[in-house]
């Protein structure tokens, strides 16, 4: 499978993108191709570490946790007869997040030359350690990555995906599922193909709020194009991310979204019968471009 920009076009939403302000301002004046690989690594730690001080970031760390602490309740029981209490609880001695869980990271950009997709990255290698999730557990893809950012992600210790999976990975554990500014079609898909009251309480998703999607689109089209939103909306339990306004075209319009299992067992039985695979025809914008092996 080639890893062109034509195989997967990722649509991000910029609140005020007009708007520069000084501390985001970011000059691109080498090409992907003269990447240092080194010299990005170093300017994504430093990042890490400038949002590591934010006091933002701590709100962001107990949303996590809490979170995590519910996905991990939700895994299948012969997986829990092995653990402890703290297992299950997804709590070490220490406070910490037990290493059980999972990472996968769709649409973040080419991070060497925009500088949100640079905050976004370092914030994801923030919440994989807080969630102490191994770094070679978090699988990245972005048909932007230039071959030089690959290898910068790698070099960080993450997995780079060579597969367009346009979001239909099944979550078999609890798993962190992290989109920031990515298309309502890559939601919609991770969420058919999770589509069980088994799967959903098991993700974790941090990205734009499902609430906000459903208020900026037209209701009879959001229903039609993107219906496993449409109907996640009443029974997700969705938390506002806290953003500082100097970041705000970066961590805006975020939350984190669970599936609690209560919730979902109010639905009738019939929501979860057979449900049909997305297939966006009357999508004239659609943000994800399909694999061509798709009818």
């Amino acid at each position: 499978m080639s890893e062109t920009g034509e195989e997967w076009q990722v649509a991000r939403r910029r609140k005020g993108a007009a708007r520069k302000t000084k501390s985001l301002q970011v000059s691109s004046t080498c090409s992907q191709e003269e990447l240092d690989i080194g010299k990005t690594v170093k300017r994504i730690r430093d990042t890490v570490s400038e949002l590591r001080c934010e006091e933002f970031w701590q709100g962001w760390k107990v949303l996590l946790c809490s979170a995590a602490g519910s996905a991990a309740l939700s895994k299948p029981p012969e997986n829990r007869d092995t653990e402890g209490p703290a297992d299950q609880l997804g709590s070490s001695k220490d406070g910490r997040l037990c290493q059980q869980l999972e990472c996968v990271c769709y649409g973040l950009g080419s991070f060497s030359s925009c500088v949100s997709a640079r905050f976004q990255l370092a914030m994801l290698l923030l919440l994989l350690d807080a969630g102490q999730i191994p770094l070679k557990d978090c699988s990245v893809y972005d048909p932007a990555f230039s071959s030089g950012e690959r290898a910068v992600l790698r070099e960080l210790g993450l997995t780079v995906l060579t597969e367009n999976e346009e979001g239909k990975r099944l979550a078999t554990k609890p798993t962190l599922f992290y989109l920031m500014h990515c298309g309502k079609a890559l939601y919609n898909n991770l969420l058919w193909k999770n589509w069980s009251v088994q799967c959903l309480p098991l993700m974790i998703l941090i990205g734009n709020g499902f609430n906000g999607m459903m208020d900026r689109t037209v209701g009879r089209e959001f229903q039609r194009d993107y219906s496993y939103i449409a109907q996640a909306v009443s029974v997700c339990e969705e938390r506002r991310l806290p953003c500082p306004s100097r970041l705000i075209d970066v961590f805006s319009d975020t939350a984190v979204i669970t599936f609690p299992t209560g919730s979902l067992n109010r639905l009738p039985q019939s929501t979860w019968a057979e449900p049909p695979e997305p297939q966006y025809q009357h999508c004239s914008d659609l943000e994800i471009i399909q694999r061509e092996t798709q009818s």
